[in-house]
């Protein structure tokens, strides 16, 4: 903001000089007592007023402005999060995370059997961190139940040490290392990751990991043939195919959460189909909605009649609680009628 002020504004009635003063002040040169002089003296210090206080706000506004915009400053890189791009770069973080282990690896391994060539290659790793000390969990797929490398692999790292369960269907892929650190996908195609180290959601991500181990089961050593494996988790596998199917998930997505191949899936469905009298896989999944929602009724009003039955019955007690406290104050007063005067002194 400029406030102008022009020296004719003063008709020449007031002389103004700096240059004459030794400390730099403004010297005003009055002429005699005058209406014209006075009344150009207020018009100046008008303006003087007026670049006063401009200059004031100015510097009030710089100020506040230093204080809601402080100097910028660059966090420091890697510090809880990493993005890792590139399987290569990939693999290298995970062999530099599992050598820095010192107590315990907690792994999770969806989408079904693995390669066999892989499962090799992690035997000898495994053996050799088991040996150090180093304590071992992993989750798999009811799935790799019906496979014999994954199998051979399992009945391997158990003589070990390691334990190995499975769920039906749980998170992504996941290695947890002493609590410390994390790594996980970081897109569908896994060709990117995310290694985590920041303390919070290091501890998150483990209590995931102990909530789905808690529900799985402990891997046993069946026949590879399905008719014939693991028949306490068909169950489960065919619950989740039909809560997928009622959702409206596609075969190819359906088998992927599962780690079932698109042929052993289309099995299932097909069987299915049979049990529930479907032409078709969208009939199926109305039919299955229809027999879950009728289900659920049906347990509600199991469980409203057991609630009856339980009120009942502590109906019962109370009642037989009453007329065993009734039968008490006919005692005590039958008592109290035997040690009366009239009745004399209570034989010893």
């Amino acid at each position: 903001m400029r406030i102008h002020w022009n020296k004719s504004d003063t008709m020449g009635l007031v002389a103004l000089s700096a240059a004459d003063t030794k400390d730099g002040t403004l010297a005003i040169t009055l002429p005699p007592d005058d209406p014209a002089c006075r009344e150009a003296l207020v018009r100046v210090g008008e303006a003087l007023g007026d670049l006063s206080r401009a200059v004031s706000l100015r510097a009030g506004r710089a100020s506040a402005a230093t204080v809601r915009l402080p100097e910028p400053t660059v966090p420091a890189r890697g510090v809880g999060f990493e993005t890792i791009d590139g399987l290569p770069e990939i693999n290298d973080a995970i062999e530099d995370l599992l050598g820095s282990v010192t107590s315990e690896i907690l792994t999770a391994q969806p989408d079904g059997p693995r390669p066999s060539a892989v499962l090799a290659e992690a035997l000898s790793a495994v053996r050799d961190r088991i040996a150090a000390g180093v304590s071992m969990r992993t989750l798999y797929q009811h799935s790799t139940r019906f496979d014999e490398p994954t199998k051979e692999y399992v009945r391997a790292v158990t003589s070990y040490g390691a334990q190995v369960r499975t769920l039906a269907e749980f998170f992504d892929r996941m290695i947890i290392v002493d609590r410390r650190a994390a790594l996980i996908p970081a897109n569908a195609a896994r060709t990117s990751a995310v290694l985590i180290t920041h303390p919070a959601v290091v501890h998150f991500l483990a209590d995931i990991f102990e909530r789905a181990w808690d529900r799985a089961e402990s891997y046993p050593f069946l026949p590879v043939r399905a008719a014939d494996a693991a028949p306490e988790v068909i169950p489960a596998i065919r619950g989740s195919i039909q809560k997928l199917l009622i959702e409206g998930r596609s075969d190819k997505e359906i088998a992927r959460r599962l780690g079932l191949s698109l042929r052993s899936l289309q099995a299932h469905v097909a069987r299915l189909k049979e049990e529930h009298g479907a032409e078709h896989r969208l009939q199926l999944g109305y039919l299955m909605g229809l027999q879950g929602k009728a289900a659920a009724t049906r347990e509600h009003a199991a469980i409203t009649r057991e609630s009856a039955a339980v009120a009942r019955d502590g109906v019962a007690v109370a009642r037989d609680g009453v007329a065993v406290a009734r039968d008490g104050v006919a005692v005590a007063r039958e008592n109290a009628a035997a040690i009366t005067p009239e009745n004399g002194p209570v034989p010893s």
